[in-house]
Protein backbone atom coordinates (compact mmCIF):
# COMPACT_ATOMS: atom_id res chain seq x y z
CA UNK A 1 0.00 0.00 0.00
CA UNK A 2 3.00 2.28 0.29
CA UNK A 3 3.23 2.68 -3.47
CA UNK A 4 -0.47 3.50 -3.63
CA UNK A 5 -0.53 5.96 -0.75
CA UNK A 6 2.53 7.82 -1.94
CA UNK A 7 0.67 9.86 -4.61
CA UNK A 8 -1.70 11.17 -1.93
CA UNK A 9 1.22 12.30 0.19
CA UNK A 10 2.82 14.12 -2.77
CA UNK A 11 -0.50 15.58 -3.89
CA UNK A 12 -0.97 17.41 -0.56
CA UNK A 13 2.11 19.52 -1.34
CA UNK A 14 0.69 20.95 -4.58
CA UNK A 15 -2.89 21.78 -5.51
CA UNK A 16 -2.23 20.83 -9.08
CA UNK A 17 -0.79 17.50 -8.11
CA UNK A 18 -3.66 17.04 -5.66
CA UNK A 19 -6.14 17.45 -8.43
CA UNK A 20 -4.19 15.04 -10.57
CA UNK A 21 -4.08 12.58 -7.71
CA UNK A 22 -7.79 12.83 -7.21
CA UNK A 23 -8.38 12.24 -10.83
CA UNK A 24 -6.15 9.20 -10.75
CA UNK A 25 -7.90 7.85 -7.66
CA UNK A 26 -11.26 8.26 -9.38
CA UNK A 27 -9.99 6.38 -12.41
CA UNK A 28 -8.57 3.58 -10.29
CA UNK A 29 -11.90 3.09 -8.55
CA UNK A 30 -13.47 2.45 -11.96
CA UNK A 31 -11.10 -0.29 -13.09
CA UNK A 32 -13.92 -2.82 -12.80
CA UNK A 33 -15.74 -1.13 -15.73
CA UNK A 34 -15.52 -2.22 -19.33
CA UNK A 35 -13.91 0.99 -20.68
CA UNK A 36 -10.64 2.23 -19.07
CA UNK A 37 -10.01 5.97 -18.73
CA UNK A 38 -6.78 7.74 -19.65
CA UNK A 39 -4.77 10.29 -17.71
CA UNK A 40 -5.29 13.57 -19.55
CA UNK A 41 -2.51 16.16 -19.74
CA UNK A 42 0.42 13.92 -18.80
CA UNK A 43 3.63 15.03 -20.53
CA UNK A 44 4.93 11.47 -20.69
CA UNK A 45 4.01 8.60 -22.96
CA UNK A 46 5.27 5.79 -20.78
CA UNK A 47 3.72 2.55 -21.92
CA UNK A 48 3.68 0.91 -18.48
CA UNK A 49 3.54 1.72 -14.80
CA UNK A 50 5.49 -1.23 -13.48
CA UNK A 51 7.95 -0.76 -10.67
CA UNK A 52 11.44 -0.62 -12.20
CA UNK A 53 14.83 0.44 -11.02
CA UNK A 54 16.28 3.83 -11.82
CA UNK A 55 18.26 3.54 -15.13
CA UNK A 56 21.97 4.04 -14.87
CA UNK A 57 22.19 5.33 -18.44
CA UNK A 58 19.94 7.19 -20.85
CA UNK A 59 18.99 4.17 -22.94
CA UNK A 60 17.04 1.44 -21.17
CA UNK A 61 18.27 -2.11 -21.48
CA UNK A 62 16.40 -4.26 -23.92
CA UNK A 63 15.67 -6.85 -21.27
CA UNK A 64 13.86 -4.28 -19.08
CA UNK A 65 11.52 -3.37 -21.93
CA UNK A 66 10.21 -6.84 -22.53
CA UNK A 67 7.07 -6.36 -20.49
CA UNK A 68 6.30 -3.11 -22.27
CA UNK A 69 5.59 -5.00 -25.49
CA UNK A 70 2.49 -6.40 -23.77
CA UNK A 71 0.98 -2.98 -23.09
CA UNK A 72 -1.76 -1.51 -25.16
CA UNK A 73 0.34 1.59 -25.88
CA UNK A 74 2.64 1.30 -28.96
CA UNK A 75 6.37 1.83 -28.76
CA UNK A 76 7.74 4.59 -31.04
CA UNK A 77 11.51 4.40 -31.50
CA UNK A 78 13.34 7.66 -32.15
CA UNK A 79 16.38 8.16 -34.41
CA UNK A 80 19.36 8.48 -32.11
CA UNK A 81 22.73 10.13 -32.66
CA UNK A 82 25.81 10.48 -30.53
CA UNK A 83 24.99 14.14 -29.81
CA UNK A 84 21.37 13.65 -28.72
CA UNK A 85 20.24 11.76 -25.62
CA UNK A 86 17.40 9.32 -25.66
CA UNK A 87 13.95 10.78 -25.22
CA UNK A 88 10.60 9.09 -24.76
CA UNK A 89 8.32 8.93 -27.74
CA UNK A 90 6.17 11.71 -26.33
CA UNK A 91 8.88 14.15 -27.58
CA UNK A 92 7.29 13.89 -31.00
CA UNK A 93 3.86 12.51 -30.22
CA UNK A 94 2.62 14.47 -27.22
CA UNK A 95 -0.54 15.49 -29.03
CA UNK A 96 -1.47 12.01 -30.19
CA UNK A 97 -0.37 9.63 -27.45
CA UNK A 98 -2.28 9.78 -24.15
CA UNK A 99 -0.78 7.45 -21.61
CA UNK A 100 -3.10 5.66 -19.28
CA UNK A 101 -2.69 4.49 -15.76
CA UNK A 102 -0.83 1.27 -15.26
CA UNK A 103 -3.78 -0.78 -14.01
CA UNK A 104 -5.51 -0.33 -17.38
CA UNK A 105 -2.62 -1.83 -19.39
CA UNK A 106 -2.42 -5.50 -20.13
CA UNK A 107 1.09 -5.70 -18.77
CA UNK A 108 0.03 -4.43 -15.31
CA UNK A 109 -2.92 -6.73 -14.80
CA UNK A 110 -2.45 -8.84 -11.74
CA UNK A 111 0.13 -6.63 -10.01
CA UNK A 112 -0.24 -5.93 -6.35
CA UNK A 113 -0.75 -2.31 -5.22
CA UNK A 114 2.65 -2.41 -3.54
CA UNK A 115 4.34 -2.72 -6.99
CA UNK A 116 2.60 0.24 -8.61
CA UNK A 117 4.55 3.42 -9.56
CA UNK A 118 3.41 6.79 -8.31
CA UNK A 119 1.63 9.19 -10.60
CA UNK A 120 3.77 10.61 -13.40
CA UNK A 121 2.47 14.09 -12.56
CA UNK A 122 3.70 13.68 -8.94
CA UNK A 123 7.31 13.04 -10.03
CA UNK A 124 9.77 15.81 -9.21
CA UNK A 125 11.96 15.35 -12.38
CA UNK A 126 11.52 14.20 -15.98
CA UNK A 127 13.83 12.63 -18.51
CA UNK A 128 16.55 14.83 -20.05
CA UNK A 129 15.16 17.40 -22.55
CA UNK A 130 16.64 20.01 -24.91
CA UNK A 131 16.69 23.66 -23.91
CA UNK A 132 15.09 26.41 -26.04
CA UNK A 133 18.56 27.62 -26.95
CA UNK A 134 19.38 24.21 -28.32
CA UNK A 135 16.18 24.30 -30.35
CA UNK A 136 16.97 27.74 -31.85
CA UNK A 137 20.56 26.81 -32.56
CA UNK A 138 19.42 23.65 -34.34
CA UNK A 139 17.07 25.66 -36.54
CA UNK A 140 19.76 28.21 -37.39
CA UNK A 141 22.20 25.44 -38.24
CA UNK A 142 19.63 23.87 -40.58
CA UNK A 143 19.00 27.26 -42.23
CA UNK A 144 22.68 27.87 -42.82
CA UNK A 145 23.24 24.40 -44.21
CA UNK A 146 20.25 24.77 -46.54
CA UNK A 147 21.50 28.15 -47.76
CA UNK A 148 24.99 26.78 -48.35
CA UNK A 149 23.60 23.82 -50.28
CA UNK A 150 21.48 26.07 -52.46
CA UNK A 151 24.41 28.36 -53.17
CA UNK A 152 26.64 25.43 -54.15
CA UNK A 153 23.90 24.01 -56.34
CA UNK A 154 23.39 27.35 -58.12
CA UNK A 155 27.14 27.70 -58.75
CA UNK A 156 27.24 24.16 -60.09
CA UNK A 157 24.33 24.82 -62.43
CA UNK A 158 25.97 27.96 -63.86
CA UNK A 159 29.31 26.20 -64.35
CA UNK A 160 27.58 23.20 -65.90
CA UNK A 161 25.65 25.39 -68.37
CA UNK A 162 28.86 27.16 -69.41
CA UNK A 163 30.69 23.84 -69.75
CA UNK A 164 27.89 22.40 -71.90
CA UNK A 165 28.03 25.38 -74.26
CA UNK A 166 31.82 25.26 -74.57
CA UNK A 167 31.89 21.54 -75.21
CA UNK A 168 29.06 21.86 -77.74
CA UNK A 169 31.00 24.42 -79.76
CA UNK A 170 34.18 22.40 -79.51
CA UNK A 171 32.41 19.21 -80.59
CA UNK A 172 30.76 21.00 -83.52
CA UNK A 173 34.07 22.45 -84.68
CA UNK A 174 35.85 19.13 -84.42
CA UNK A 175 33.10 17.37 -86.35
CA UNK A 176 33.25 19.99 -89.13
CA UNK A 177 37.00 19.53 -89.44
CA UNK A 178 36.60 15.77 -89.63
CA UNK A 179 33.92 16.15 -92.31
CA UNK A 180 36.20 18.45 -94.32
CA UNK A 181 39.09 15.98 -94.09
CA UNK A 182 36.82 13.16 -95.22
CA UNK A 183 35.74 15.21 -98.23
CA UNK A 184 39.36 15.85 -99.23
CA UNK A 185 40.13 12.17 -98.80
CA UNK A 186 37.22 11.22 -101.06
CA UNK A 187 38.56 13.56 -103.78
CA UNK A 188 42.01 11.95 -103.59
CA UNK A 189 40.48 8.50 -103.86
CA UNK A 190 38.42 9.56 -106.88
CA UNK A 191 41.55 10.80 -108.69
CA UNK A 192 43.51 7.59 -108.21
CA UNK A 193 40.42 5.57 -108.95
CA UNK A 194 40.09 7.19 -112.39
CA UNK A 195 43.77 6.51 -113.12
CA UNK A 196 43.38 2.87 -112.16
CA UNK A 197 40.24 2.48 -114.29
CA UNK A 198 42.06 3.84 -117.36
CA UNK A 199 45.05 1.58 -116.87
CA UNK A 200 42.81 -1.41 -116.20
CA UNK A 201 40.97 -0.88 -119.48
CA UNK A 202 44.28 -0.68 -121.38
CA UNK A 203 45.62 -3.81 -119.69
CA UNK A 204 42.44 -5.78 -120.38
CA UNK A 205 42.67 -4.85 -124.07
CA UNK A 206 46.33 -5.88 -124.29
CA UNK A 207 45.71 -9.13 -122.43
CA UNK A 208 42.84 -10.02 -124.76
CA UNK A 209 45.02 -9.28 -127.80
CA UNK A 210 47.84 -11.44 -126.46
CA UNK A 211 45.37 -14.20 -125.62
CA UNK A 212 44.09 -14.17 -129.18
CA UNK A 213 47.65 -14.34 -130.51
CA UNK A 214 48.44 -17.25 -128.22
CA UNK A 215 45.37 -19.09 -129.48
CA UNK A 216 46.56 -18.57 -133.06
CA UNK A 217 49.93 -19.99 -132.12
CA UNK A 218 48.29 -22.97 -130.43
CA UNK A 219 46.09 -23.60 -133.46
CA UNK A 220 49.10 -23.30 -135.76
CA UNK A 221 51.05 -25.67 -133.50
CA UNK A 222 48.18 -28.16 -133.68
CA UNK A 223 47.26 -27.79 -137.31
CA UNK A 224 50.21 -26.49 -139.36
CA UNK A 225 52.24 -29.60 -138.91
CA UNK A 226 49.97 -32.39 -140.09
CA UNK A 227 51.82 -35.42 -138.73
CA UNK A 228 52.87 -33.63 -135.58
CA UNK A 229 49.46 -32.15 -135.16
CA UNK A 230 47.77 -35.50 -135.58
CA UNK A 231 50.24 -37.30 -133.30
CA UNK A 232 50.14 -34.70 -130.54
CA UNK A 233 46.38 -34.43 -130.59
CA UNK A 234 46.01 -38.17 -130.54
CA UNK A 235 48.48 -38.51 -127.68
CA UNK A 236 46.72 -35.72 -125.79
CA UNK A 237 43.31 -37.32 -126.21
CA UNK A 238 44.61 -40.78 -125.36
CA UNK A 239 46.06 -39.39 -122.13
CA UNK A 240 42.44 -38.80 -121.15
CA UNK A 241 41.86 -42.52 -121.01
CA UNK A 242 40.98 -43.64 -117.50
CA UNK A 243 42.10 -46.42 -115.19
CA UNK A 244 43.30 -49.68 -116.66
CA UNK A 245 42.86 -48.46 -120.23
CA UNK A 246 45.95 -46.27 -119.93
CA UNK A 247 47.93 -48.94 -121.80
CA UNK A 248 51.17 -48.32 -123.66
CA UNK A 249 49.89 -50.20 -126.69
CA UNK A 250 50.98 -50.32 -130.31
CA UNK A 251 48.92 -47.25 -131.20
CA UNK A 252 50.82 -45.15 -128.68
CA UNK A 253 54.18 -46.42 -129.92
CA UNK A 254 53.30 -45.42 -133.47
CA UNK A 255 52.21 -41.98 -132.35
CA UNK A 256 55.51 -41.36 -130.49
CA UNK A 257 57.41 -42.35 -133.57
CA UNK A 258 55.46 -39.80 -135.62
CA UNK A 259 56.23 -37.09 -133.06
CA UNK A 260 60.00 -37.76 -133.17
CA UNK A 261 60.10 -37.26 -136.93
CA UNK A 262 58.87 -33.67 -136.89
CA UNK A 263 60.02 -32.50 -133.42
CA UNK A 264 62.59 -30.03 -134.74
CA UNK A 265 59.96 -27.93 -136.51
CA UNK A 266 57.89 -27.63 -133.40
CA UNK A 267 60.56 -26.30 -131.01
CA UNK A 268 60.44 -22.64 -132.01
CA UNK A 269 56.65 -22.49 -131.87
CA UNK A 270 56.65 -24.15 -128.46
CA UNK A 271 59.27 -21.71 -127.17
CA UNK A 272 57.21 -18.74 -128.23
CA UNK A 273 54.10 -20.34 -126.86
CA UNK A 274 55.81 -20.66 -123.46
CA UNK A 275 56.86 -17.04 -123.63
CA UNK A 276 53.29 -16.04 -124.46
CA UNK A 277 51.95 -18.00 -121.49
CA UNK A 278 54.50 -16.44 -119.16
CA UNK A 279 53.66 -12.99 -120.47
CA UNK A 280 49.95 -13.65 -119.99
CA UNK A 281 50.67 -14.67 -116.40
CA UNK A 282 52.59 -11.42 -115.88
CA UNK A 283 49.79 -9.44 -117.48
CA UNK A 284 47.19 -11.11 -115.30
CA UNK A 285 49.33 -10.55 -112.20
CA UNK A 286 49.64 -6.84 -112.98
CA UNK A 287 45.94 -6.71 -113.86
CA UNK A 288 45.09 -8.45 -110.61
CA UNK A 289 47.06 -5.91 -108.62
CA UNK A 290 45.32 -3.07 -110.43
CA UNK A 291 41.90 -4.66 -109.93
CA UNK A 292 42.62 -5.31 -106.27
CA UNK A 293 43.81 -1.75 -105.77
CA UNK A 294 40.75 -0.47 -107.64
CA UNK A 295 38.43 -2.63 -105.55
CA UNK A 296 40.09 -1.29 -102.40
CA UNK A 297 39.69 2.24 -103.70
CA UNK A 298 36.02 1.63 -104.41
CA UNK A 299 35.48 0.18 -100.95
CA UNK A 300 37.37 3.06 -99.34
CA UNK A 301 35.37 5.52 -101.48
CA UNK A 302 32.11 3.98 -100.36
CA UNK A 303 33.13 3.89 -96.70
CA UNK A 304 34.61 7.41 -96.64
CA UNK A 305 31.64 8.71 -98.65
CA UNK A 306 29.29 7.19 -96.13
CA UNK A 307 31.32 8.66 -93.27
CA UNK A 308 31.38 12.03 -95.04
CA UNK A 309 27.59 12.12 -95.23
CA UNK A 310 26.99 10.91 -91.69
CA UNK A 311 25.28 13.45 -89.46
CA UNK A 312 24.11 13.46 -85.88
CA UNK A 313 20.60 12.61 -87.10
CA UNK A 314 21.68 9.82 -89.47
CA UNK A 315 20.47 6.28 -89.08
CA UNK A 316 22.92 3.55 -88.17
CA UNK A 317 25.15 5.51 -85.81
CA UNK A 318 25.98 3.74 -82.58
CA UNK A 319 28.50 3.37 -79.76
CA UNK A 320 31.70 1.42 -80.45
CA UNK A 321 33.56 1.43 -77.19
CA UNK A 322 37.36 1.48 -77.47
CA UNK A 323 37.43 1.90 -81.27
CA UNK A 324 39.56 5.03 -80.93
CA UNK A 325 42.30 2.94 -79.29
CA UNK A 326 42.51 0.52 -82.24
CA UNK A 327 45.11 1.60 -84.79
CA UNK A 328 44.72 -0.68 -87.81
CA UNK A 329 46.39 1.70 -90.29
CA UNK A 330 49.29 0.30 -92.36
CA UNK A 331 50.19 3.26 -94.56
CA UNK A 332 50.64 7.03 -94.65
CA UNK A 333 49.45 9.37 -97.43
CA UNK A 334 52.83 9.26 -99.23
CA UNK A 335 53.16 5.48 -99.18
CA UNK A 336 49.47 5.19 -100.08
CA UNK A 337 49.92 7.28 -103.26
CA UNK A 338 53.22 5.56 -104.12
CA UNK A 339 51.59 2.13 -103.89
CA UNK A 340 49.00 3.00 -106.53
CA UNK A 341 51.59 4.71 -108.73
CA UNK A 342 53.83 1.61 -108.62
CA UNK A 343 50.91 -0.58 -109.67
CA UNK A 344 50.22 1.66 -112.66
CA UNK A 345 53.88 1.73 -113.71
CA UNK A 346 54.15 -2.04 -113.49
CA UNK A 347 51.03 -2.47 -115.60
CA UNK A 348 52.40 -0.10 -118.26
CA UNK A 349 55.69 -2.01 -118.40
CA UNK A 350 53.92 -5.34 -118.83
CA UNK A 351 51.77 -3.89 -121.60
CA UNK A 352 54.85 -2.79 -123.57
CA UNK A 353 56.44 -6.26 -123.27
CA UNK A 354 53.20 -7.91 -124.33
CA UNK A 355 52.95 -5.78 -127.50
CA UNK A 356 56.55 -6.69 -128.50
CA UNK A 357 55.85 -10.40 -128.01
CA UNK A 358 52.76 -10.25 -130.22
CA UNK A 359 54.83 -8.94 -133.11
CA UNK A 360 57.35 -11.77 -132.73
CA UNK A 361 54.64 -14.42 -132.72
CA UNK A 362 53.07 -12.98 -135.85
CA UNK A 363 56.40 -13.27 -137.71
CA UNK A 364 56.90 -16.84 -136.47
CA UNK A 365 53.50 -17.98 -137.81
CA UNK A 366 54.26 -16.58 -141.27
CA UNK A 367 57.66 -18.36 -141.44
CA UNK A 368 56.50 -21.79 -140.21
CA UNK A 369 53.44 -21.87 -142.49
CA UNK A 370 55.75 -22.65 -145.49
CA UNK A 371 57.88 -25.39 -143.83
CA UNK A 372 55.37 -28.15 -143.19
CA UNK A 373 53.54 -30.62 -145.51
CA UNK A 374 55.20 -34.04 -144.98
CA UNK A 375 54.24 -37.28 -143.23
CA UNK A 376 50.59 -37.88 -142.31
CA UNK A 377 49.68 -41.53 -142.94
CA UNK A 378 51.28 -43.79 -140.16
CA UNK A 379 49.04 -45.27 -137.41
CA UNK A 380 45.54 -45.89 -138.84
CA UNK A 381 45.85 -49.73 -138.81
CA UNK A 382 46.87 -49.78 -135.12
CA UNK A 383 43.89 -47.62 -134.26
CA UNK A 384 41.49 -50.01 -136.07
CA UNK A 385 42.72 -53.09 -134.18
CA UNK A 386 42.55 -51.37 -130.79
CA UNK A 387 39.02 -50.16 -131.40
CA UNK A 388 37.82 -53.75 -132.09
CA UNK A 389 39.30 -55.06 -128.82
CA UNK A 390 37.74 -52.27 -126.77
CA UNK A 391 34.28 -52.83 -128.27
CA UNK A 392 34.33 -56.55 -127.36
CA UNK A 393 35.27 -55.83 -123.73
CA UNK A 394 32.53 -53.23 -123.49
CA UNK A 395 29.86 -55.73 -124.62
CA UNK A 396 30.80 -58.26 -121.92
CA UNK A 397 30.74 -55.62 -119.18
CA UNK A 398 27.24 -54.56 -120.21
CA UNK A 399 25.98 -58.15 -119.76
CA UNK A 400 27.30 -58.40 -116.17
CA UNK A 401 25.97 -54.96 -115.33
CA UNK A 402 22.41 -55.91 -116.35
CA UNK A 403 22.44 -58.95 -114.01
CA UNK A 404 23.73 -56.84 -111.13
CA UNK A 405 21.03 -54.22 -111.63
CA UNK A 406 18.33 -56.91 -111.45
CA UNK A 407 19.64 -58.20 -108.12
CA UNK A 408 19.82 -54.64 -106.75
CA UNK A 409 16.16 -54.17 -107.63
CA UNK A 410 15.18 -57.32 -105.73
CA UNK A 411 17.11 -56.40 -102.59
CA UNK A 412 15.65 -52.89 -102.64
CA UNK A 413 12.15 -54.37 -102.68
CA UNK A 414 13.09 -56.50 -99.66
CA UNK A 415 14.44 -53.44 -97.81
CA UNK A 416 11.24 -51.54 -98.48
CA UNK A 417 9.15 -54.40 -97.06
CA UNK A 418 11.30 -54.43 -93.89
CA UNK A 419 10.90 -50.68 -93.50
CA UNK A 420 7.14 -51.01 -93.90
CA UNK A 421 7.09 -53.69 -91.21
CA UNK A 422 9.00 -51.36 -88.86
CA UNK A 423 6.60 -48.50 -89.60
CA UNK A 424 3.65 -50.80 -88.87
CA UNK A 425 5.06 -51.50 -85.39
CA UNK A 426 5.28 -47.81 -84.48
CA UNK A 427 1.54 -47.17 -83.84
CA UNK A 428 1.16 -50.18 -81.47
CA UNK A 429 4.27 -49.03 -79.61
CA UNK A 430 2.86 -45.51 -79.33
CA UNK A 431 -0.45 -46.90 -78.05
CA UNK A 432 1.25 -49.04 -75.40
CA UNK A 433 3.52 -46.24 -74.23
CA UNK A 434 0.61 -43.77 -74.21
CA UNK A 435 -1.41 -46.17 -72.06
CA UNK A 436 1.47 -46.53 -69.63
CA UNK A 437 1.92 -42.76 -69.52
CA UNK A 438 -1.79 -42.14 -68.91
CA UNK A 439 -1.91 -44.76 -66.14
CA UNK A 440 0.88 -42.93 -64.28
CA UNK A 441 -1.66 -40.17 -63.62
CA UNK A 442 -3.91 -42.39 -61.51
CA UNK A 443 -4.38 -40.88 -58.06
CA UNK A 444 -2.95 -42.24 -54.81
CA UNK A 445 -3.55 -45.96 -54.24
CA UNK A 446 -5.00 -46.35 -57.72
CA UNK A 447 -1.39 -46.52 -58.93
CA UNK A 448 -1.60 -50.28 -58.74
CA UNK A 449 0.89 -52.62 -60.38
CA UNK A 450 -1.87 -54.86 -61.66
CA UNK A 451 -1.83 -57.39 -64.45
CA UNK A 452 -2.79 -54.70 -66.95
CA UNK A 453 0.26 -52.68 -66.00
CA UNK A 454 2.51 -55.70 -66.31
CA UNK A 455 1.03 -56.67 -69.66
CA UNK A 456 1.51 -53.16 -71.00
CA UNK A 457 5.16 -53.18 -69.92
CA UNK A 458 5.68 -56.57 -71.56
CA UNK A 459 3.96 -55.32 -74.68
CA UNK A 460 6.36 -52.38 -74.91
CA UNK A 461 9.34 -54.70 -74.44
CA UNK A 462 8.06 -57.10 -77.08
CA UNK A 463 7.49 -54.29 -79.56
CA UNK A 464 10.98 -52.89 -78.88
CA UNK A 465 12.53 -56.31 -79.45
CA UNK A 466 10.54 -56.75 -82.64
CA UNK A 467 11.59 -53.38 -83.97
CA UNK A 468 15.22 -54.03 -83.05
CA UNK A 469 15.23 -57.40 -84.85
CA UNK A 470 13.65 -55.82 -87.92
CA UNK A 471 16.18 -52.99 -87.81
CA UNK A 472 19.01 -55.52 -87.60
CA UNK A 473 17.62 -57.34 -90.63
CA UNK A 474 17.27 -53.99 -92.36
CA UNK A 475 20.92 -53.20 -91.68
CA UNK A 476 21.96 -56.57 -93.07
CA UNK A 477 19.92 -55.99 -96.20
CA UNK A 478 21.35 -52.51 -96.58
CA UNK A 479 24.90 -53.88 -96.22
CA UNK A 480 24.14 -56.38 -98.97
CA UNK A 481 22.72 -53.60 -101.08
CA UNK A 482 25.88 -51.58 -100.56
CA UNK A 483 28.00 -54.48 -101.74
CA UNK A 484 25.87 -54.80 -104.86
CA UNK A 485 25.98 -51.07 -105.41
CA UNK A 486 29.77 -51.11 -105.17
CA UNK A 487 29.92 -53.93 -107.67
CA UNK A 488 27.58 -52.00 -109.93
CA UNK A 489 29.74 -48.89 -109.53
CA UNK A 490 32.85 -50.87 -110.49
CA UNK A 491 31.14 -52.27 -113.59
CA UNK A 492 29.74 -48.89 -114.54
CA UNK A 493 33.15 -47.27 -114.04
CA UNK A 494 34.82 -49.93 -116.15
CA UNK A 495 32.10 -49.55 -118.76
CA UNK A 496 32.61 -45.78 -118.73
CA UNK A 497 36.36 -46.31 -119.08
CA UNK A 498 35.84 -48.56 -122.08
CA UNK A 499 33.32 -46.19 -123.62
CA UNK A 500 35.70 -43.27 -123.05
CA UNK A 501 38.59 -45.14 -124.64
CA UNK A 502 36.42 -46.21 -127.55
CA UNK A 503 35.22 -42.64 -128.02
CA UNK A 504 38.79 -41.30 -127.94
CA UNK A 505 40.19 -43.81 -130.42
CA UNK A 506 37.24 -44.11 -132.76
CA UNK A 507 35.68 -40.65 -132.74
CA UNK A 508 38.34 -38.15 -131.76
CA UNK A 509 41.57 -39.62 -133.06
CA UNK A 510 40.32 -41.32 -136.23
CA UNK A 511 37.93 -38.50 -136.97
CA UNK A 512 40.73 -35.97 -136.62
CA UNK A 513 43.06 -37.91 -138.96
CA UNK A 514 40.64 -37.93 -141.88
CA UNK A 515 41.53 -34.39 -143.03
CA UNK A 516 44.81 -32.61 -143.49
CA UNK A 517 44.91 -28.93 -142.40
CA UNK A 518 44.83 -26.26 -145.06
CA UNK A 519 47.22 -23.29 -145.36
CA UNK A 520 44.94 -20.84 -143.59
CA UNK A 521 44.80 -23.09 -140.57
CA UNK A 522 48.58 -23.45 -140.58
CA UNK A 523 48.94 -19.78 -139.69
CA UNK A 524 46.38 -20.03 -136.88
CA UNK A 525 43.21 -18.89 -138.63
CA UNK A 526 40.18 -21.11 -138.40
Amino acid sequence: MGAILEPHRVASESPGLQRAGGSMQMRRTRTQGAVPMELVGSPLSAAHAHVRSTPTNLLPAISTMTSSYKNRFPYYPLPQTLSLPWLPSSYYRTATNHPMLAPFSSGSQGLTPSKMLPFVSNRTSLFTRYTPDDWYRSNLTNYRESETSRHNSESLRVDTSRLIQDKHQQTKKTQMESTKNLGERVNDIEFWKSELCHELDEMIGETNALTDMKKRLERALAETEAPLQVAQECLLHREKRMGIDLVHDDVEKQLFTEVDVIRSCQERMQRYLDRAKAQLASNRAAQHEVEKDLADKQTARRIDGKCHHLRNTSDGISYYRGVERVDATISVPDSWAKFTDDNILRSQSERAASAKLREDIENLLVVTANEMWNQFNAVNVAFTNRIAETADAKSKIQTHLAKTLQEIFQIEMSIESIRKAIRDKVPPLKVAQTRLDERTRRPNVELCRDSTQLRLVNEVHELDETIQSLQQRLRDAEDTLQILVRAKAVLEHDLAVKANSLFIDQEKCMGMRRNFPCTARLVGFV
